[in-house]
């Protein structure tokens, strides 16, 4: 298969170069350009907005019936296109096949559940005396300016275009400039569902520009965006200019707790892969290994002997089990991080450096797969998210100063932690300040279930029912 050509689709129509600024999207397994993506104009935006505004007019009147078959309709378009889609995601971010395939079948399982979720969004009618009556609706937001990162090419996406749709509004996509076609593959199976044009397009752009301007404008009622908390903030502060909704998914620095009495090999076997899944480039990633006294050598070494384990190489190669980083400002993050940590005392197990072998070129974004360990607090990489394939373990004396430093850091997404004590999962449950808390399990999104952080991770839930809410506004009408 061979990559697409690139272009925008504003109002379904399909927008290509033709003289204008382009972005190289680069294949970060081998850093070749494998094609030029044009960039929005300021009137590309306003022309974007005016088809929101129609979309939005149109589709808030759709039934649920018809936004349940286009839903169904791209989940089963998806199906069929999984290995198109996954390859794609895989060229354009560099992770494995295996994890691009997840992730159509992430969208897929949104998709269903959000079809049925149309017949779910229930108003109520309040207790009045005769001749009185009051209702509670729930009603479209209106257009969405969604912005998607590419860490998570097909799925990010998938999350931003799923829940205005199947609230009765409109989007307007900027996906990331780096994975641009696993995008507009995801458009595409809803387009091709029959999706009107109106109510979904994708636009490219140099990212402040297009935010400035989308956000700018007041026919955008509710601003989605999934990164960084610092431009989380910059976002945040342009949305409240007009008062637009929010729903915030920023970064996080997942504390994993792991007790003296837990089954070490049982969560060995889960949280090293979970560690360098993506290249650890995952905004739940496990990160801050927070491990008991009397199990820390143990587990610091066994995890130290796994990490260097795992097969680096190209995401398209079906032996590999971490591919390169998606481009090569992450990299250079690595060094300055874990050189900062090493030269303030911390132990380098493994890793630290650009891998080289076979199947891996010089011209790649790789980084082998790192470990470090009595990591002092103030190093960079304790207190920022890494956003890379590096382990942080350190030794606490008990549960009390390992509940402190879960929660030391303004960050709040997802949390883990592995014990045996019910009671002590009680506890962990309740003082454990995380969006998302996994305790003896990595799994914590479902389709059903809400994604989202608190503190410095964001406000607002994508999936479950609350995804959908958050595209909608609540009513009261009342009536004497």
């Amino acid at each position: 298969m061979t990559y697409p050509s690139l272009h925008m689709i504003i109002a379904g129509e399909r927008i290509s170069g033709g003289g204008r600024r382009t972005h190289a999207v680069v294949n970060p397994a081998t850093g070749e350009t494998i094609g030029e993506l044009p960039l929005a104009e300021p009137a590309d935006l306003d022309r974007a907005l005016e088809t929101a505004q129609r979309g939005f007019k149109l589709w808030r009147k759709s039934t649920p019936h018809q936004r349940a078959a286009v839903l169904n309709g791209a989940a089963r378009l998806m199906l069929e296109r999984q290995e198109d889609l996954a390859r794609i995601a895989t060229l354009e971010q560099g992770k494995t096949l295996a994890e691009t395939r997840i992730e159509v079948m992430m969208n897929v399982g949104l998709f269903q559940f959000y079809a049925g979720e149309v017949f779910r969004i229930y108003g109520r009618t309040l207790v009045r005396p005769e001749g009185m009556r009051s209702t509670v609706t729930h009603e479209p937001v209106g257009p969405v300016a969604a912005f998607a990162p590419w860490n998570f090419p097909l799925g990010n996406p998938g999350r931003k275009l799923g829940a205005p749709i199947a609230a009765g509004c409109s989007v307007i996509l900027k996906a990331a400039e780096e994975t641009p076609a696993s995008a507009l593959g995801v458009l595409q199976c809803l387009l091709d569902a029959g999706l009107p044009s109106e109510v979904a397009q994708a636009v490219f752009g140099v990212p402040d520009e297009v935010s400035r301007h989308l956000l700018g404008s007041p026919i955008i009622r509710k601003l989605s965006f999934t990164g960084s908390t610092v431009v989380g903030k910059h976002l945040a502060k342009l949305a409240a200019e007009d008062m637009k909704r929010t729903t915030m998914e920023l970064g996080g620095h997942g504390p994993v707790l792991v007790f003296g009495d837990a089954d070490l090999e049982r969560v060995l076997d889960t949280v090293v892969t979970q560690k360098y899944r993506n290249a650890g480039q995952v905004c739940v990633s496990p990160t801050r290994f927070i491990v008991e006294e009397s199990v820390y050598d143990q587990f610091r070494n066994a995890f130290a002997q796994r990490a260097k384990a795992i097969t680096v190489g190209n995401g398209l190669d079906e032996a590999t089990r971490m591919g390169p980083m998606a481009n090569p400002r992450r990299p250079e993050a690595m060094d300055r991080l874990i050189g900062d940590a090493v030269q303030r005392g911390a132990k380098l197990h493994t890793g630290g450096e650009r891998p080289k072998g076979e199947g891996i070129g010089n011209a790649g974004f790789f980084y082998a797969p790192s470990v470090l360990s009595d990591i002092p607090p103030d190093a960079a990489v304790m207190n920022e998210e890494p956003f890379g394939p590096v382990a942080l373990i350190n030794a606490y004396a008990g549960e009390e100063a390992m509940i402190a430093e879960a929660n030391r850091l303004p960050y709040g997404l997802a949390a883990f932690a592995w014990t045996t004590d019910g009671k002590r999962q009680q506890r962990l449950a309740r003082e454990i300040e995380a969006g998302m808390v996994g305790i003896n399990t990595n799994m914590i999104a479902g389709a059903d279930s809400p994604f989202g952080g608190v503190r410095w991770s964001g406000h607002g839930a994508e999936d479950g029912p609350e995804g959908v809410l958050a595209c909608m506004v609540t009513k009261a009408v009342h009536e004497g």
